[in-house]
């Protein structure tokens, strides 16, 4: 397969971006089926949860990790 690229459609264009790839064949939807996690990946976040579920104080909410983003 070659190289993939991630790029960012504005809403109102999406659609027809979409349509329009599809119609050249030049994208591929890919379901959870056709994705292989690594063992490793799955391990890693099974762990992390298991520490949050133990830990809970240990976490932080999302409006003050984004917070934090912004402060770097």
């Amino acid at each position: 397969m070659g190289d993939t690229y991630f790029i960012r459609i504005k809403k109102e264009y999406a659609a027809d971006v979409i349509e329009d790839l599809q119609k050249m064949d030049a994208v591929e939807f890919i379901n959870e089926e056709n994705i292989s996690i690594p063992q490793w990946q799955i391990d890693k976040v099974l762990e992390a949860k298991k520490k949050a579920k133990e830990n809970p104080s240990l976490l932080i909410d999302w409006e003050t990790v984004k917070q934090n983003i912004r402060n770097r």
